[in-house]
């Protein structure tokens, strides 16, 4: 396969979209970080006491896979007060990566939400924190409510080869969706 994709990077506030695509990105990412604010504290969910910053546009980076595949990577913000935003970003895109958080699986439930609304295939990558339990496929699969046929992988979106499986699964679930539709 050859030419350009649109791909989101999607999931709740602190899930690693951000790190993801910093750590895939052969360009200098772009990101649109903010400090949090007491503001935010009302209105967005409460996440590791550690994180600072939140994207509240987009991040963005850009990945070669095979010489001749270039993925365009768009991270959305996680809080559903920017889904207007979020909506926006997912004009023109192939697919979506949906990172999840193993230690609160719930809190994905908006951003799976909104790619099953926009009717935009993807695939579901359990990003690795240390601190985080382990589920196996089926019991994830279940809690997630997934269709059989939506990938499941886990990568830690530190580590670049494995953040680059996690996309490529993406993609092979999106030309397996386009030839099944053709």
């Amino acid at each position: 396969m050859s030419g350009a994709a649109k791909i989101l990077v999607v999931g709740p506030l602190g899930v690693g979209k951000t790190t993801l695509i910093g750590t895939v990105s052969e360009i200098e990412p772009l990101s649109t970080e903010a400090s949090m604010t007491q503001a935010g504290v009302r209105v967005d969910p409460e996440v590791d006491s550690g994180k600072r910053t939140t994207t509240v546009a987009l991040d963005f980076g850009r990945l070669t896979i095979d010489g001749d595949l270039v993925l365009y990577l768009f991270g959305t913000p996680g809080q559903q007060r920017f889904l207007p935003a979020w909506q926006d970003l997912a004009k023109g895109a192939l697919g979506a990566l949906a990172l999840v958080d193993s230690r609160d699986l719930a809190a994905s439930f908006d951003a799976l939400g909104n790619l099953e609304d926009l009717d935009l295939p993807f695939a579901v990558a359990v990003n690795v924190f240390p601190s985080g339990p382990r589920y196996d496929a089926d019991d994830i699969r279940t809690a997630l409510d997934l269709l059989p046929d939506t990938p499941l992988v886990t990568c830690d979106a530190r580590d670049r080869t494995s953040s680059i499986r996690a996309l490529i699964a993406l993609v092979r679930h999106l030309i397996h969706v386009a030839t099944e539709s053709a």
